[in-house]
């Protein structure tokens, strides 16, 4: 989890400060300007966990369960429950970037690759292999479906 300096700014400027920080996300034109900004702001820790964060809206959008996106994402049940909560209660954030990728990209696609890559992965016991099985006809199932509906 990131830390807040102990030193904390009046409120005024902590908006201010904000208010620039959205300005630079709308100046953005183009992957390269977007990407190297990502990496100047963020560390390699926290480009995974928001990237993971809009992977978790994206399955969630889609209708998959908290235990399949924990399985998926390799992400703590608090934090698909936070980013649910965001979806459901927020100012729709999530949804409106997500539609217009998928609109713009197959981001179904890509996750469900994902999804199939790591299912394929056998697992090391017997031990809750058949929620693995299950997990794996899951994803075939959702597969097809949206194959059809092309």
């Amino acid at each position: 989890m990131s830390q807040v300096s102990k030193y904390p700014i009046s409120q005024a400027v902590a908006q201010r400060i904000f208010d620039v920080l959205i300005k630079s996300l709308i100046k953005i034109s183009n992957t390269a300007e977007a990407q190297n900004l990502a990496s100047d702001l963020f560390s390699p820790s926290e480009k995974i966990m928001l990237a993971k964060r809009l992977g978790i809206a994206f399955l969630l959008m889609k209708g998959y369960q908290y235990r399949e996106i924990r399985n998926i994402l390799k992400v703590s049940l608090a934090t698909i429950a936070s980013v649910s909560t965001s979806l459901n209660y927020g100012k729709n954030g999530y949804k409106a970037i997500l539609e217009k990728i998928a609109r713009e990209e197959k981001l179904e696609e890509f996750f469900m690759g994902i999804a199939e890559k790591i299912l394929s992965i056998p697992a090391k016991s017997s031990k809750g292999s058949r929620v693995w099985k299950d997990l794996q006809n899951d994803i075939r199932q959702r597969k097809i479906k949206a194959n059809k509906s092309l």
